[in-house]
């Protein structure tokens, strides 16, 4: 529909809107009766009642003159009232009163269309609009002009002796180029550095070197950060690798979550909403929950679904309360208790890299500060000779304030 015809059917409705408002609101005037007017019809009624009483002789005369006299004062009161009334409201009056009503009411209504509706804007059918998602689809930028477009995040301080331990990295991974364990630190770290390119060339390469061994978690990363480089667009490259996580892991909530964006991106909210429910139903501190649950309702409206957020609920909800009614002792008791036992573990079964790190930092946490340094000691024994696990070990006592 053109633009002067959506006015003139709006204009055309507009006017009969008024018009049967202004008739009815007239035709209300009209049958309008003043409450004196039925005062006066109760005070005739109960004058034809004393003259019927009087008649049978089961009214006095002399109360039968009172009770006239009295109806009859009350009556004349009743008639001035009903004449005043019908002097304040002169005929077609009612007219002009519904007039200044109506009138406005719809001119309102069409100032406030022009304000925030979209009077320019053509009729969409379902066809058009998923022709026109599909037209944003295929013509999106690809990865590398995304991240030249994409803002830099600024660099915040960077502690000197990470710094250092992220420059020893770099020199092992230019040194040993094969060396997976290196890549996957070496494209962490630099995204927590905001080194999201060097991240995600390092990623890439950590997958080229994995081959078909690589799984669903490693694309999923991949796409991650080229969303993350892109200033949170999906591009056709992070796409394929989106779909090869897809492929090997169908519930990879990671990739669901980013192809669910991309949909977004390009109009089909309904394939979005499709992607994130189920998402709902994981883990309270899953990365995508907090977006997922701050988007999904303004999803589903686009989509044009009916759907009500359910209530936040984490699997440990229970076990958080429990924590929340301890007193600050027996919070601590149980902090140390579970740092005990995975210091047990580690004497006894061992473990990788990633536990002697979280038990190093632990106890720094804990204030134990000489144990986690005899951990961390042991720790490197453990992984001498392997460059990237001890660049790990480095960086865990760096945080839990020991010298590395």
């Amino acid at each position: 529909m053109d633009n002067w015809q959506f006015w003139l059917a709006a204009a055309a409705m507009g006017l009969a809107v008024v018009a049967a408002m202004m008739r009815t609101a007239v035709r209300a005037r009209a049958d309008l009766v003043p409450a004196a007017a039925y005062d006066m019809q109760v005070y005739r009624d109960q004058l034809r009642d004393v003259d019927r009483d009087l008649a049978r002789g089961t009214l006095a005369v002399d109360e039968a003159q009172r009770l006239r006299a009295e109806i009859s004062r009350r009556l004349l009161e009743a008639d001035r009232a009903a004449q005043a009334a019908a002097g304040r409201a002169p005929a077609g009056h009612g007219r002009w009163i519904a007039a200044a009503l109506v009138v406005p009411l719809i001119g309102g209504a069409y100032l406030l269309y022009d304000r925030i509706g979209a009077p320019g804007y053509p009729d969409l059918p379902l066809s058009e609009r998923l022709a026109m998602s599909q037209e944003l689809y295929a013509n999106r930028p690809k990865q590398a002009e995304m991240e030249a477009k994409a803002p830099k995040p600024e660099a915040g301080p960077v502690d000197p002796a990470f710094a250092k331990l992220m420059d020893e990295l770099r020199a092992a991974m230019k040194a040993r180029p094969d060396d997976q364990r290196g890549l996957e630190l070496l494209a962490s770290n630099e995204a927590r550095l905001g080194n999201l390119t060097a991240a995600r060339e390092a990623m890439e390469r950590l997958i080229a070197l994995k081959g078909a061994a690589a799984k669903a978690e490693d694309h999923a990363a991949l796409a991650e950060l080229m969303v993350m480089a892109a200033g949170g667009l999906v591009s056709p490259e992070a796409e394929a690798e989106l779909d090869k996580a897809l492929k090997l892991d169908a519930a990879n909530a990671t990739a669901r979550y980013y192809y669910g964006l991309m949909a977004a991106q390009v109009g089909r909210f309904d394939r979005t909403f499709a992607l994130w429910q189920p998402l709902l139903d994981g883990p309270a501190d899953a990365p995508w929950m907090a977006p997922v649950r701050a988007q999904i309702e303004d999803v589903a409206m686009r989509a044009g679904i009916d759907f009500t957020l359910p209530d936040a609920k984490g699997p440990d909800a229970g076990a958080m309360a429990a924590a929340q009614d301890m007193t600050p002792e027996e919070r601590q008791q149980m902090i140390t208790g579970m740092v005990a036992q995975l210091s047990d573990r580690l004497a006894t079964e061992g473990g990788p890299v990633e536990d002697w790190a979280k038990l190093v930092t632990s106890l720094g946490v804990l204030g134990r500060k000489d144990e986690a340094q005899k951990i961390y000691a042991e720790a490197l024994t453990k992984f001498e000779g392997r460059a990237s696990e001890q660049s790990f070990l480095k960086e865990a006592a760096v945080n839990a304030g020991l010298t590395p």
